[in-house]
């Protein structure tokens, strides 16, 4: 096939990147390197296969370009991180739904195949139980810049529905849990980056609020293999998935074991939310992922545990070393992944 993948310089993106030349894929990348790195596609970045282009996919006439030339399309590019949402709330969200529509609106008018990637996020505080994609979304107060990201993604996901039931674009949408994995940056507060960062620099463990928050980690190899899956599954066209892994854990209890895995005599401390994101921040208790649908329509199932997980990813933190970017020292955030 021939396809485009857009914020595929981005952490994820990179990832489907590989995975698509390794299985023979022709694949065109759109990003404007707001948040991913050319670094992340090293390894590719020479291969015949592979055609990189730095632009916006707002930019009409090269996303116009690039989908006229395309089979099928991944849909990534996004500002991402609650640290970047928090400080630039408006430029976030006018940028993540502005792409979005700007690409369905290309996508529909050639038919092209769509994944559309959207987040956990848009679930918002949920009801404590499991979340199923057919549950209502229990967003936060809009004047709460903490929804902002799962608004947009809301609106993204209502967008792509409306190009498929009124225009007949086959869009198949993924609501990714907490992707995580070798090359994920803590530059925007990722919490599964972050803790192990200070693990291995024997700093501090910063654990907001009491740590009793759960969440779930998924290896990024099993999220860009389930998500090739439905895109090889006409009965996913129209519909919305979870993906990822439903291995639940404390967020303090994911400190402790961090730190166990590294052999670091770092500290855990447990810091306010208000000291570290302001007054009026909102978190969300717990978020675990029903994979039932996914696992009914093409069988999917993660493959990574979290104890993988995090072994593979500080072997990656530790082989990576100093080569990593200056940070600004900062907390944990609270929900880790891809977004907030």
């Amino acid at each position: 096939m021939r396809v485009l993948v857009t914020g595929g310089a981005g952490f994820i993106g990179s990832h489907l990147v590989e995975a698509l030349l390794a299985r023979g894929d022709s694949v065109a990348v759109l990003d404007d390197l707001s948040t991913g790195r050319a670094e992340n596609l090293a390894a590719v970045l020479d291969h015949p296969r592979l055609a990189f282009l730095r632009a916006d996919v707002r930019d009409t006439a090269r996303c116009a370009a690039c989908v006229e030339e395309a089979d099928a399309l991944f849909h990534l590019a996004a500002h991402v991180g609650v640290r970047r949402i928090l400080a630039h709330t408006l430029e976030s969200l006018l940028n993540n739904v502005q792409a979005t529509a700007a690409l369905l609106e290309q996508a529909a008018r050639r038919k092209r195949r769509v994944i559309l990637f959207s987040s956990s996020e848009v679930y918002g505080k949920g009801r404590g139980g499991v979340l199923e994609e057919s549950d209502d979304l229990v967003l936060g107060a809009p004047g709460v810049a903490r929804w902002s990201y799962g608004t947009g993604k809301a609106l993204d996901e209502t967008l792509a529905l409306a190009w498929h039931r009124e225009r007949g674009l086959p869009v198949t949408v993924v609501r990714c849990f907490n992707t995580c994995g070798p090359r994920q940056t803590d530059r925007y507060g990722m919490v599964l980056p972050t803790f192990i960062r200070q693990a291995l620099g024997g700093s501090p463990l910063t654990v907001f609020g009491d740590g009793g928050q759960t969440r779930c980690f998924s290896h990024v190899g099993d999220v860009v293999r389930g998500t090739l899956m439905l895109l090889a599954a006409p009965g996913s066209i129209g519909e919305v998935f979870n993906v990822g892994n439903d291995e639940e854990i404390a967020i303090g209890a994911l400190a402790e074991r961090i730190v166990a895995l590294t052999g670091s005599r770092s500290p855990i401390v447990r810091v306010p939310y208000a000291h570290a994101l302001g007054g009026g921040f909102e978190d969300v208790r717990r978020r675990v992922p029903s994979l039932a649908k996914i696992r009914a329509f093409v069988g999917y199932e993660p493959r990574v545990g979290l104890e993988e997980l995090l072994r593979l990813t500080i072997a990656a933190a530790r082989a990576e070393g100093d080569e990593r970017e200056p940070r600004t020292p900062g907390a944990a955030l609270p929900a880790g992944g891809r977004a907030p």
